[in-house]
């Protein structure tokens, strides 16, 4: 980078400067190198990757290849793309006016050698920041090779008045104006095939053809593609012959832990100063949402190959605030704590985010939903209480004994959505052994955390079959597994009766 380059702003400044042109993957190459000497991250901002997908990257530029990243949605792959222009030069030197970026001692287009040729040293420059020279293109169906290469432009030519055999006649296309630059295209396999020939050329010869034009442009770019697995996305495929040109294949994945999974949440997840201030979100509950990601790319209602993109949990994490803060609004609360409860109001966020199997559609998305949230629960219910199960088999002292004995006495609660902090904790403490429960495992918790883990110890019982656990229309009403039972019967067997007399 050159210094004071505000004040170049001829061609012939630029030559006094000592300014030498060098192609756009040798400049991120060498600022790689400079990152990596000064233990630096160009790539800010990615979570879970720095042991795999990262390293084949670096290692991609460092060879100076086009990269192609492959991988299921919400694997962070467009914003790994956009922060590769970090490894431009903040600015670099252009000719003024010119469309294709044409560098002053290396004209490419017809406009930037006749600019040169006509003023020489007085050309005029002018400087490119390295945000401008960056392109990205969602592929879609409609995409044409005019859309990406150029084609004849007939406005143009009666304006100027020039025939159609004139290269000045050529309005080029996004990749052209990129020259010296990075070009994204996302989604590559949704590009028609004969659009994904078009681009044989630029990759292996680096050069351009437009409608039979004899001129050929030797375009300096760096290209990214971003691709769902070809067995997933049945709109294309990447043909065979354009993948085979393009240099470096990096296979991005889902988190691999609930603590990465949990970084990218809190980190992407916009909430207000107001919902940061007035809403607390335990560990349990930011654990359960990334939990429900997980029980999801397993679930057997889930298509896998569609994949569960971060954004469920970000979403969900935003909802589940939201739910609590709507609850603290309706109760003219200054403050509160989210609940178990407040998870119904993630619903929204993961039915869309899901593409679900002929057995969840049967199910349907609603209750697959609350299936996930459930086992959510449970899988993490034993990372903060004793394993029922295991208590069963190995014959242990049970600690949820007193619990579950005042439910079998025909003993209820409901739990509504909208309790007031006041009335929430009253219900939840009139349960004998739940208090005494929490305190056992964490005495030295606050208030508020040990509530929501009484809350907890409730949902994590009915999922283990301890307690029954029914939905009303606005909250949840726990009782004895047992007397539920017979409850159920009864009403089948009343079922039963009518459709006879029927």
């Amino acid at each position: 980078m050159i210094k004071n380059f505000e004040n170049i702003k001829t061609l012939g400044q630029l030559k006094n400067s000592g300014y030498q042109p060098i192609s756009v993957k040798d400049e991120m190459r060498l600022n790689l190198i400079q990152f990596l000497k000064e233990r630096k991250n160009p790539f800010y901002g990615i979570i879970g990757y720095d042991e795999t997908v990262i390293p084949d990257i670096q290692t991609a530029i460092l060879s100076k290849h086009n990269i192609i990243l492959l991988g299921l949605r919400g694997q962070a792959k467009t914003k790994i793309a956009r922060l590769m222009v970090n490894l431009l030069d903040e600015y670099i030197p252009a000719i003024e006016g010119s469309e294709l970026n044409d560098d002053p001692l290396h004209p490419l287009s017809r406009y930037g050698k006749e600019k040169v040729e006509q003023m020489q040293d007085d050309t005029p420059i002018t400087w490119i920041h390295r945000n401008d020279r960056y392109t990205e293109k969602l592929a879609t169906p409609d995409v044409t090779i005019a859309d990406l290469i150029g084609d004849v432009d007939p406005i143009k030519a009666a304006s100027l008045k020039l025939p159609y055999s004139d290269e000045r006649v050529i309005h080029y296309g996004l990749i052209p104006r990129s020259h010296r630059g990075i070009f994204v295209i996302n989604e590559l396999p949704d590009l028609q095939a004969r659009i994904q020939v078009a681009l044989f050329n630029l990759l292996q010869e680096r050069d351009v053809q437009i409608r039979g034009f004899k001129v050929r442009l030797p375009l300096d770019v760096q290209f990214v593609f971003t691709a769902n697995p070809e067995d997933y996305t049945n709109r294309g495929a990447i043909v065979t012959p354009l993948k085979d040109r393009i240099d470096s294949q990096i296979l991005t994945h889902y988190p691999k832990s609930i603590q990465i999974s949990k970084k990218i949440t809190e980190q992407e997840s916009k909430l207000t100063e107001s919902q940061k201030n007035t809403i607390k979100v335990p560990e349990l509950i930011k654990n359960i949402i990334e939990q429900i990601a997980f029980e999801a790319r397993e679930s057997e209602y889930v298509d896998s190959k569609s994949g569960v993109s971060a954004r469920l949990t970000i979403s969900a994490y935003e909802n589940v605030v939201s739910a609590a803060e709507r609850r603290l609004f309706i109760n003219n609360e200054k403050n509160t704590t989210v609940r178990i409860s407040d998870l119904n109001g993630i619903i929204p966020s993961i039915t869309g985010k899901i593409e679900l199997v002929y057995e969840g559609e049967q199910e349907g998305p609603v209750k697959v939903a609350h299936i996930l949230i459930s086992k959510a629960i449970k899988k993490q219910f034993v990372n903060y209480f004793p394993n029922p199960d295991n208590i069963k088999k190995l014959n242990q002292p049970n600690p949820y004994q007193e619990i579950t004995n005042w439910f079998s006495k025909g003993n209820q609660i409901d739990i509504l959505n909208d309790l007031p902090n006041s009335e929430y904790q009253k219900i939840i403490s009139s349960i004998p052994g739940l208090k005494n429960l929490v305190n056992k495992f964490y005495k030295d918790e606050d208030d508020e955390i040990k509530y929501l883990l009484m809350e907890f110890a409730l949902h994590g019982l009915a999922e283990y079959s301890l307690l029954s656990k029914h939905s009303l229309e606005y909250g949840l009403q726990f009782k004895d597994m047992l007397s539920s039972m017979f409850t159920l019967s009864e009403e089948e067997d009343s079922d039963d009766e009518e459709n006879y007399l029927r």
